[in-house]
């Protein structure tokens, strides 16, 4: 019996992990605290306000910084299990998941794992003793440095030597070099314990071998490492496997997960519906078959590439859950993290609700199911597509950033869901995996589906420190290559070289709201200033005291140079080039601003980092930079310094790799974007705040700086469609007092226009106030807003002296 869990995870794989299980629970025994779940907490995730923390029944303190200290520490997993004494762990996906270790010390202190044995973890966990595995068993590889090594296979037990799992791998640059010129360039560098993103790299020629190779070392140490060929034009198939303790194992169906950015997926589908039937048929029995040739139990998936002329061939197969598993739930009504959690108990397939309803089984019923020839062949159930959310920016590259969240609000319908790590008042740290969030799409058929998640993640709104994909996926979904389905897991990286960007606002439209926040932000500084200056005795220099803000933002070489000044309490006079607008501005209790210009209302906020100010106008993000100092190399992001490519004091070129920095469990390259000399201030192992200045570049020659030009044009002509004051002379009479108030309120527009509407203001309000008609307008204004509360007879003799007028 289970009833007491230790997740040995955090973040999205948590939460779901506990929100799939109760669900379950609830159930099975209508109560879903009937299994208790005890997490692990770092300092980092307490301070992030991380939501699985407050899901959980009981939580346990561990070390901060890398996963090294906690979530992929086994012995800590191990001992924190014996102390809560739980009588499993789940450990989801990334960090421990696929260390045998875990299972194997959990095994030796009576504590089930929910995955699969140390043996078969190891066996079809590995990428290296898999791929040998695959061969084995006849499945189709793709070239690699162990290509036609085969392991002993007899009495349904599979054997790979450390011999023969050696030659599969490469140890050195010039081993691995010499196995990819054999191979044939463009070959992938793969770490066998990589994965998410991590440990594999791609390398198009014998140049870039050597440094890619050494980024695959670093990012996965110890780690043996194999050479495959790249395959082009294809496909990321994928099947969900579940196995018992009895040497049962059946196939949930297939998952297209082909769109990836630095071999991470970023949108996955289900079922795959790209390949044939008979082929991904094939595919699936395969799958089953190597799940059973190694012992395999619980919950895996196998990975393959599906070419454009029908082939498929084995990749690798995770021996865990993956991220995007509930896209195989939608399909299948299967409760992946509670078959698990039977499986562990040691519940057979056929006594599992979920499997039984699958196969048209009666749901409480025992009898056996022959999975290899079923009464009802199960068949997939509509069609899902999957977004990844994550925290990084895609007009760099999918830089990923830490930071706050300040709002986060997903609107789910009946064919729309999602889950995420963070909320309000929480926030991402930089050892925290930057997916935070999942958003899964129902459909009746592929194109439905597409249509929903569209949808949904236009009304997606999050806010917070760092960019999100939000933008860039509507971009990808709504492309025609996506629509028609013609994509591959080359084509994002494609349209990433392209600079393919996500829809953004007009440019003018973002000048305004920049503006309007840098102002906003300058004056109610300059006001507490002044006021805090006050209560200590002192006055502080009329220099100081200067009403007109003066704002540059830099666009794409240009400068747009705007004068902003407050012309009421909640109204700002923006001049540029000699045209001007007065806009409306309301601040919202959450910091953003709510503005009012040409007959259109925009919400908008601005982030301002350190070398750039970020502008959201609805659901759509420009950006302006500041003035920047080549001269200076900076951290893009909260991280850690790992290496300096290129030495102290030596020469840099223009786009040259000068260092490596680790940001949220991912290597990053950073580049000088100008020829240089370089004294490095920052030594590996440095801890990196975003902006922090990694060190200084002597430059080869300063007047190739380009400065961005200024911008000549001026604000578009007011639109007057619409009037903004009502017609009627009481509405503008009343306009017109409240601008004399403001300029007797001592907001005062810049000269000459402070003069100019002073007059025209005063000419209007006395012509309005000579005008007979005016007195009458305003008492049937003040009669309309007391209609229907007074006696009917009043109403009706106030009406006849009205007429009588």
């Amino acid at each position: 019996v289970i009833n007491k869990v230790l997740i040995a995870n955090n973040g999205i794989a948590a939460v779901k992990c506990m929100r799939s299980i109760r669900r379950w629970s609830y159930e099975m025994f209508k109560n879903e605290r009937a299994i208790r779940f005890v997490v692990m907490v770092t300092p980092e995730d307490l301070k992030a306000n991380a939501e699985y923390i407050k899901m959980a029944d009981h939580y346990v303190p561990v070390p901060g910084g890398s996963n090294n200290n906690n979530y992929a520490n086994v012995e800590l997993i191990v001992d924190i299990a014996i102390r809560t004494q739980v009588q499993a762990v789940w450990a989801g996906w990334g960090h421990a998941s696929e260390n045998p270790k875990l299972p194997e010390l959990l095994h030796k202190n009576n504590i089930a794992f929910i995955g699969p044995p140390e043996k078969a973890m190891w066996a079809l966990g590995d990428k290296i003793a898999s791929s040998i595995v695959a061969q084995t068993a006849d499945i189709p590889t793709l070239p690699w440095s162990g290509s036609e090594l085969k392991a002993q296979y007899s009495d349904k037990k599979i054997k790979i030597s450390s011999e023969l799992y050696k030659k599969g791998c490469v140890s050195t640059v010039e081993e691995g070099l010499a196995s990819a010129q054999k191979i044939g360039f463009p070959v992938m560098i793969k770490a066998s314990e990589g994965g998410g993103g991590k440990g594999i790299r791609k390398a198009e020629t014998s140049e870039d071998f050597p440094n890619l190779f050494r980024q695959v070392q670093s990012e996965v140490p110890g780690s043996p490492i194999f050479i495959m060929k790249l395959a082009t034009c294809a496909r990321h198939l994928e099947v969900q496997l579940l196995a018992d303790q009895y040497g049962n194992a059946i196939s949930l169906f297939g998952r297209d997960c082909s769109i990836q950015r630095r071999h991470q997926k970023i949108i996955e589908e289900a079922p795959a519906v790209i390949a044939q039937q008979d082929i991904f048929e094939d595919m699936e029995k395969a799958a089953v078959r190597l799940a059973k040739m190694v012992g395999y139990v619980s919950a895996g998936t196998v990975e393959y590439l599906y070419d454009t002329e029908g082939f498929y061939y084995f990749l690798e197969l995770n021996p865990r859950l993956q991220v995007e598993h509930p896209c195989t739930e939608m399909v299948s009504d299967v409760n992946l993290p509670a078959s698990q959690l039977q499986v562990a108990m040691g519940l057979p397939l056929h006594r599992i609700k979920d499997i039984r309803v699958l196969y048209g089984e009666s749901p409480w019923g025992d009898s056996v199911i022959d999975f290899d020839q079923p009464r009802q062949k199960p068949q997939p159930w509509g069609h899902v597509i999957a977004a990844r959310i994550t925290s990084e920016n895609p007009d760099e590259g999918f830089k990923p950033s830490s930071g706050t969240v300040q709002e986060l609000n997903f609107r789910s319908s009946k064919n729309v869901w999602g889950y995420f790590s963070v909320a309000a008042s929480g926030g991402l740290h930089e050892f925290a995996d930057s997916q935070f969030g999942h958003c899964f799409s129902w459909g009746e058929n592929r194109e439905q589906a597409r249509e929903n998640l569209v949808v949904a993640l236009k009304e997606l709104s999050i806010r917070g420190d760092f960019r999100t994909t939000v933008e860039y996926l509507i971009t990808l979904l709504e492309t025609e290559s996506f629509q028609l389905n013609t994509i591959d897991t080359q084509w994002l990286d494609i349209l990433i070289a392209e600079k393919v960007q996500s829809e953004k606002p007009d440019i003018l439209l973002g000048v305004i709201c920049g503006a309007l926040h840098i102002a906003d932000r300058k004056v109610l500084d300059a006001f507490q200033s002044f006021q805090n200056s006050l209560e200590r005795g002192q006055i502080q220099g009329s220099n100081t005291l200067d009403h007109i803000v003066n704002i540059e933002l830099i666009h794409e070489g240009y400068k747009y140079k705007v004068q902003a000044t407050k012309s009421g309490a909640n109204s700002y006079f923006l001049v540029m080039n000699g045209s001007f607008k007065e806009i409306e501005v309301h601040k919202l209790s959450d910091g953003s601003i709510l503005l009012s210009l040409d007959s259109l209302s925009f919400t908008t906020y601005m982030r301002e980092e350190v070398d750039r100010y970020r502008i959201v106008i609805g659901n759509q993000t420009c950006v302006f930079e500041k003035e920047n100092d080549p001269s200076l190399l900076r951290s893009p992001s909260a991280g850690k310094l790992l290496s300096l490519i290129v030495e102290d004091g030596g020469h840099i070129a223009k786009g040259q790799a000068y260092a490596e920095i680790e940001v949220m469990k991912m290597v990053m390259t950073l580049t000088a974007s100008e020829a240089g000399t370089v004294i490095y201030t920052k030594r590996p192992g440095a801890v990196l705040d975003a902006g922090t200045v990694i060190g200084h570049l002597e430059l080869d020659d300063p007047s190739l700086i380009t400065r961005a030009q200024d911008y000549k044009g001026q604000f578009p002509e007011l639109d007057v469609s619409t009037p903004t004051v009502g017609e009627k002379l009481n509405h503008k009479h009343n306009h017109y007092r409240q601008m004399l108030d403001n300029i007797l309120a001592g907001y005062c527009l810049p000269e000459p226009y402070h003069l100019m509407r002073l007059r025209d203001v005063i000419d209007r309000f006395m012509s309005s106030l000579r005008d007979p008609s005016l007195p009458l307008l305003e008492l049937q204004e003040v009669i309309a807003s007391i209609s229907g509360r007074i006696p009917l007879s009043v109403e009706k003799k106030n009406k006849k002296t009205h007429d009588f007028v």
